[in-house]
C-alpha cells in the first residue's frame, strides 16, 4: 500500500457570538482536517491544531511541503515518515506551524494503520486500560463586557456545566489579576465546595502576578491554575510551583520530545498537558507521554478542535496507564470544550454525542471500538463549511 495524495480541509463558520480569551476574541470557528489517501482506498483523517490564518498557513504546509515528502510511502512506515519529514523540516521549525502541520498527518497515518490492522488506535498505541474516561467541560470564555457582568456570567456558566453532569470545569481569565480573582470567586460559589474547577490563564500574566491571583486560587481550593506564564518562563513554571498550593499545569504550546524534556526535566509542571494536533501528532505524543511518565508527571491532555481531535484524545487517553498505579489510581480526564462547535458535533457520520454520554453516564464518555479513529467524517458536511 502507497499514500497517493494528502489534502488538507480548513473548515470555518460565524459563531453565534463571539468569544476570547486572554489574548484574542474572535468570531469564527476554525477546523483543520487532514485526509491522508492511498492507492489500496484506505483513508486516514488527522487534525492539526491552529485556527483562522493558522490553519491556512498549515494547509500550504502539509500540501506543498509535506505531501511531496510522503507521497508514495507506506502509511504504516508511520515513525519512519515522521523522523524523514522531521529531520527535513528541522532547519525551518522545530516547533510551530511546521510541527502542527506533522501532526495532523500522523494521525492521519495512525488512524490508516488502525484499519490495515483491523485494530482502534488505543490499541495499536499499546492497550486499553480503560473503555471509558470522564470529562470535565470547559467554557466561562471572555467577552467585551465589564467584569461585574462577567463574574455573573460566568457563575451562571459554571452552574449550567455542572447541571450537565461534568465531573469538573475550567474557566477563563485574562482581564487582570484583581478581576480575575472576582472571576474565580464567581465559579466557587457558582459550583460549590466539593466540585473541581480549574483556571487557564494562556500565558498571560507575569510572575509576580500569577502569585497574586495564585494565592486567591489557593485559599478556593481551585484544582490547577493552566498557562500562568509565558511557555518559555520556565523559571516562573518552577517559581510558581514551588510557592503555589494549587497546581500548575501547561504544555499546550510545547513541541516535541525535546522541546518537553527541558520543561519536564525542569520539574515545571504538576500536570503536564501535551496537545496531540500540535506536538508531532500520535508517534510524537507517545514518546512525550513516556518522557512525562518517567518524570512523574501526570498528563490530563489538552484538547481542541473537531470530533477527530476528540476522538484521538479519547484513544490515546484509554491508552494512558496510571500514574501512580494501585488499587484506585487517579484517573485521566477529556477536555470537552462546551461553546459552540458544529465541527466536534456535526462532522461525523456518526457523533460521538460528548455531552449526552455526560448526561446519561454520571460524566463519562467511552472509547470509540472502531478500528483506527474509529470515526468517519461526513464529506458533505466538509464541503459546506469548507474555505480552503
Amino acid at each position: 500500500m502507497k499514500v497517493t495524495e494528502i489534502v488538507s480541509h480548513v473548515l470555518q463558520y460565524d459563531l453565534p457570538e463571539e468569544l476570547g480569551y486572554s489574548q484574542q476574541f474572535y468570531a469564527r470557528r476554525s477546523a483543520h482536517l487532514v485526509e491522508v489517501r492511498t492507492d489500496e482506498g484506505l483513508t486516514g483523517w488527522g487534525e492539526c491544531f491552529g485556527p483562522g490564518n493558522i490553519a491556512l498557513a498549515n494547509k500550504a504546509i502539509v500540501e506543498t511541503v509535506i505531501q511531496p515528502m510522503v507521497v508514495g510511502r507506506d502509511p504504516v512506515d508511520r515513525d519512519v515518515i515522521w523522523h524523514d519529514v522531521y529531520n527535513r523540516l528541522r532547519d525551518h521549525g522545530q516547533k510551530g506551524m511546521p510541527i502542527q502541520a506533522l501532526s495532523g498527518v500522523d494521525i492521519a497515518l495512525w488512524d490508516i494503520a488502525g484499519k490495515i490492522a483491523g485494530l482502534p488506535l488505543c490499541k495499536l498505541a499499546g492497550g486499553q486500560f480503560r473503555d471509558r474516561v470522564s470529562v470535565y467541560g470547559y467554557g466561562m470564555m471572555l467577552r467585551r463586557e465589564d467584569a461585574a457582568c462577567l463574574a455573573a456570567r460566568f457563575k451562571d456558566e459554571s452552574v449550567a456545566i455542572k447541571d450537565a453532569g461534568f465531573v469538573a470545569t475550567k474557566m477563563k481569565v485574562g482581564l487582570g489579576p484583581a478581576d480575575d480573582i472576582r472571576l474565580a470567586e464567581a465559579v466557587r460559589r457558582g459550583v460549590g465546595d466539593d466540585f473541581r474547577f480549574m483556571v487557564d490563564a494562556n500565558h498571560c500574566y507575569t510572575t509576580s502576578e500569577a502569585l497574586e491571583v495564585g494565592r486567591a486560587l489557593d485559599e478556593l481550593g481551585a484544582y490547577w491554575f493552566e498557562e500562568p506564564v509565558a511557555p518559555e518562563d520556565h523559571d516562573g513554571y518552577r517559581e510558581l510551583r514551588t510557592r503555589l498550593k494549587t497546581r500548575i499545569s501547561g504544555g499546550e504550546a510545547e513541541f516535541t520530545r525535546w522541546g518537553w524534556r527541558h520543561l519536564l526535566e525542569g520539574r515545571c509542571l504538576d500536570i503536564a498537558q501535551p496537545e496531540v494536533c500540535a506536538l508531532g501528532g500520535v508517534s510524537e505524543y507517545l514518546k512525550v507521554l513516556a518522557l512525562a511518565h518517567t518524570h512523574f508527571t501526570p498528563v490530563v491532555n489538552h484538547v481542541w478542535g473537531s470530533a477527530v481531535a476528540v476522538a484521538a484524545n479519547l484513544h490515546l487517553l484509554a491508552a494512558m496507564p496510571p500514574l501512580p498505579g494501585g488499587l484506585y489510581p487517579s484517573e485521566p480526564m477529556l477536555e470537552f470544550d462546551t461553546t459552540d462547535n458544529r465541527f466536534r458535533d456535526e462532522l461525523l457520520v456518526e457523533p460521538l454525542d460528548i455531552q449526552g454520554q455526560v448526561a446519561r453516564t454520571g460524566g463519562f464518555a467511552s472509547i470509540p471500538s472502531s478500528p483506527g479513529l474509529g470515526v468517519e467524517p461526513d464529506r458533505d458536511f466538509i464541503a459546506r463549511y469548507e474555505v480552503a
